[in-house]
């Protein structure tokens, strides 16, 4: 069993024994992909050579956590408007880049709660950037590897997995416990993803992708009506309690890859683009927006 039918098995089990969610796939009908948009070139690294921009690409996806943090970000303005958690942390980090330089495996080794914290604008006693630097001296400590192996950049990994997306999900997965998020492999799955938006790697297996678990496409499906939350967990969600890790905070995340899976069945379109559909139509607009209105679920974890 591949990576992704781990995922695909697990979630569709537990969606077909939820019992705080449900879907409601005809109000999929509705919905209508649109071309997968490209990186924000502001709010990424996207500038250098292939092997810079890769290494900036995989050490956001590192730290790529913490949306149960976000409403604490001191975040960064944009035309008057705060942006996401997301694009804060993805901004502050390419504005480092294009003034030092790529990340080096050295670098991310021993980087500190303080560094990071002063690179990316917020109080270093933020358990965030706690959990962000250990995150990075992670991955600075896979790319090390033994010592009688010479140091590898991202684009080195993408050559070990052979130019398989699920190859390399699973290289990441077991090699840091930090993208071990065992039935959904968020983070490890959308490393690949990324690295294709942005131009410097391909895969042959791209599309056999999931969506990548997150708080914000079941957020999506749920404004759009294709999941549906009992009056209990709706009302927890609306008046801004924090979900434990587990439970309706699983059953959420399973119900939305299943979801897609039978979206993607229906459209023909791969379920990691409708993840970027998703996702791109929930950040958009100010706070006006049924997305940006409407709560959506908060967890704090190290894998979304």
């Amino acid at each position: 069993m591949t990576i992704t039918d781990e995922v695909r098995e697990s979630c569709a089990r537990i969606a077909a024994n939820a019992r705080s969610v449900r879907i409601d796939i005809d109000a999929a009908a509705e919905l209508q992909p649109a071309k997968t948009p490209e990186p924000d070139p502001e709010r990424h690294y996207l500038d250098g050579d292939a092997a810079d921009v890769a290494d900036y690409m995989l050490a956001l996806d590192a730290i790529n956590f913490g949306s149960g943090w976000f409403p604490t970000l001191r975040k960064r303005i944009s035309e008057g408007e705060p942006v996401s958690g997301y694009f804060t942390i993805s901004w502050a980090l390419a504005d480092h880049v294009r003034t030092h330089g790529p990340p080096t495996c050295a670098w991310l080794a021993r980087v500190s709660t303080v560094e990071i914290a002063d690179i990316l604008g917020q109080r270093p006693d933020m358990e965030l950037m706690g959990l962000y630097s250990q995150a990075l001296r992670a991955l600075g400590r896979f790319l090390e590897g033994p010592p009688t192996r010479p140091a590898r950049r991202a684009l080195d990994l993408v050559g070990e997995a052979g130019g398989s997306a699920e190859r390399l999900a699973q290289m990441l997965a077991r090699g840091m416990a930090m993208f071990d998020d065992h039935g959904f492999y968020k983070r490890a799955q959308i490393v690949a993803n990324d690295l294709v938006l942005a131009g410097v790697a391909e895969f042959a297996d791209l599309d056999r992708l999931t969506i990548f678990a997150d708080n914000l496409v079941p957020h999506v499906l749920r404004c759009d009506g294709v999941l549906v939350y009992d009056d209990e967990l709706a009302a927890r969600i609306d008046r801004g309690e924090r979900l434990p890790l587990g439970g309706s905070e699983r059953e959420i995340r399973a119900c939305a890859v299943h979801a897609c899976e039978l979206i993607s069945q229906r459209t023909g379109v791969p379920a990691r683009a409708i993840d970027t559909w998703l996702w791109t139509r929930g950040q958009a607009g100010g706070r006006g927006t049924q997305y940006k209105a409407r709560p959506r679920h908060r967890c704090r974890t190290v894998f979304y």
